[in-house]
């Protein structure tokens, strides 16, 4: 089999790649507001998705990052709303710590639960993380309805998050469910519209993870 191509990279090295793909987006980034911690966040998420009118529609409670760093050095607990964020998040960081990073939306009981009440499971994962641990940080990417329990959870007094990354992409209910983590006063990160996902979960999480290593 040929594998031979004309084309050739700029470089093969990953820190190099990466190097490169910073200054490329500090570059094209343009002027923004965002301090610099927030914009180490942002950074990591418009790497993660090429998109920069994403990165520009991100909403940083004003005390999100020193609260989700102090999180992560106490060895709180990090609930994920789907299994994809687990695989992307760089636990190492958050274990050495004592934390863990916990997924339910396929636990045998979230199931039989949700289709006892007839609600999706994203939903009963939410309050079976409440029940789990105290504070801790909860980072939904997928599912609306889990930010949006989460946030009826909080205002019931039910849930103390020290932290909540809440992007969820799609077209039903994410625009709203993010709209209204950003009138709570806990600490949040999140963005406008119907863009977001794990992947740009995971990278904010990432980022903050890296931002308690330097703490």
């Amino acid at each position: 089999m040929d594998f031979l191509t004309d084309f050739k990279p700029l470089t093969v090295q990953p820190q190099e790649i990466e190097g490169m793909s910073f200054n490329m987006i500090d570059e094209e980034f343009g002027a923004h507001s965002f301090k610099e911690e927030q914009y180490k966040i942002v950074q990591r998420v418009v790497h993660a998705s090429a998109d920069f009118e994403l990165g520009h529609s991100m909403l940083f409670h004003e005390k999100a990052i020193q609260s989700g760093i102090k999180a992560i050095k106490n060895g709180e607990q990090v609930y994920a709303d789907v299994q994809m964020i687990v695989s992307g998040v760089s636990k190492g960081r958050i274990e050495k710590h004592g934390g863990n990073v916990h997924v339910y939306i396929s636990d045998e009981d979230v199931m039989k639960e949700a289709k006892r009440l007839n609600t999706t499971r994203a939903i009963i994962s939410v309050r079976k993380a409440i029940q789990q641990f105290d504070g801790g940080i909860f980072a939904i990417g997928n599912a609306p309805t889990a930010l949006l329990e989460l946030i009826r959870l909080i205002k019931g007094g039910y849930a103390k998050p020290s932290l909540v990354i809440g992007m969820p992409v799609g077209f039903v209910s994410a625009p709203e469910s993010k709209e209204e983590l950003a009138k709570l006063d806990v600490p949040f990160i999140t963005n406008v519209g119907r863009k977001g996902g794990s992947t740009v979960t995971v990278a904010a999480l990432n980022a903050l993870s890296l931002l308690a290593e330097k703490a």
